[in-house]
This record gives C-alpha cells, structure tokens and sequence, in this order.
C-alpha cells in the first residue's frame, strides 16, 4: 500500500493560492483571512499565516486590487510573471506549456473557455494540485516536480523584489512555505510508490 501524503488542508490551501493568484480578493475572501484562527506554532509558515491575516484586517479592497494590477497586469505587463514558460524558457507560450497541456490531456483535464491565460500561469497549476489531491492521485508528484517544483522560487522572488508587493509579498511567502513542504512530502511520496511497484 502506498505511504498516503496528508490530504487535508493541502487542497484547501492550493484553493486559495489559486485563487489569490488568479485574481485580487474581494470583500468575502478578505474578511474570511482576517477571521483566520492561526495556530501559535514558532514555523515560518504560521507566522505567514498570522501575516496575511494582520494584512487582510488592516489592507482596504482598493489598494490590493490596485497592486494586484500593477503586479501582474499592468500597462502591457506587470512586475511579476506568474507563468511556468517565462520563469523556465525567458518568454510566454514556451515549452512547457505544451509539455504540460499534453500531461492535463492525458489526466483528463480540459480547458475553460472562459479562462483567458495560458495553462501554466500558478493560478491554473494550483487548480490542478488541488484536484490531484482530492482525488488522492498517485500522479501529484510528477505533476508537482514536472510543472510547478523549478519555477516556483523564481516566482517568490520575483514578487519579494517588487515595488509595488506589500500584500502579495506575503502571498509570496506562504507560497514559497508551502511549496518547500509539498517537495519533501511528494517526493516520499513518489518513492513509496516506486518501492512499491518494485515489490
């Protein structure tokens, strides 16, 4: 039997990075993170969350919706470039977005009309990990290692290093704890699954 990586809150959290990343919060979502009940633990990753949820009680709705844009859509382009091809190849529609629309074909997964970005921006990616791990697949670490695991860094200091990230900085973090996690328990995850298949 296969080592199980713990499921909940894991989906829950690639949710809300989905949605953070996808687009600004509005009122509910702000209100919901300033009602946040943090645990008092020393990690790094609870006193992001205590962060965010300071920020989302003293931040007002128009000034987050207003880095969001100069962060990542700006006048022709933002400061941060929240796409997998960028960060791995230097420009947009690269590689790896067509090494990964053959992988979502072959989990199952199609494209929403109404979405306008390309696949591999950390929003959609996040969307798929969530699914992955509602769903228990033993194929999350190959999706994880594959299309979010070499590009994520560079994404975290690309928002740390922006003028215009305040908000988002700290988004930025959590990311950056949350996806350290996720590499050390998927990639004992995909051991025991290669242990398996030997046995």
């Amino acid at each position: 039997m296969h080592n199980q990586v713990q499921q909940s809150p894991r989906s829950d959290i690639y949710l809300l990075l989905a949605t953070l990343f996808r687009q600004a919060p509005n009122a509910q979502l702000m209100q919901w993170l300033a009602q946040l009940n943090t645990e008092e633990e020393s990690s790094a990753m609870s006193a992001d969350w205590r962060a965010l949820c300071q920020l989302a009680k003293e931040t007002s709705l128009e000034s987050v919706a207003e880095e969001y844009q100069d962060l990542f859509i700006g006048i022709g382009r933002g400061e941060v470039m929240p796409f997998a091809s960028w960060h791995r190849n230097g420009a947009l529609m690269e590689k790896p977005l067509i090494e990964l629309r053959q992988d979502l074909a072959s989990l199952g997964f199609e494209r929403n009309d109404s979405v306008k970005e390309p696949e591999d921006h950390m929003a959609a990616l996040c969307e798929v990990m969530a699914m992955l791990v509602e769903d228990n697949s033993p194929q999350q670490g190959v999706f994880f290692n594959r299309h979010i695991a070499s590009w994520y860094k560079d994404l975290v200091k690309q928002i740390q290093d922006a003028k215009a990230a305040e908000f988002y900085r700290v988004v930025a973090n959590l990311l950056a704890q949350f996806m350290e996690l996720e590499e050390v328990a998927l990639s004992e995850q995909s051991i025991a699954v290669r242990s398996s298949e030997l046995d």
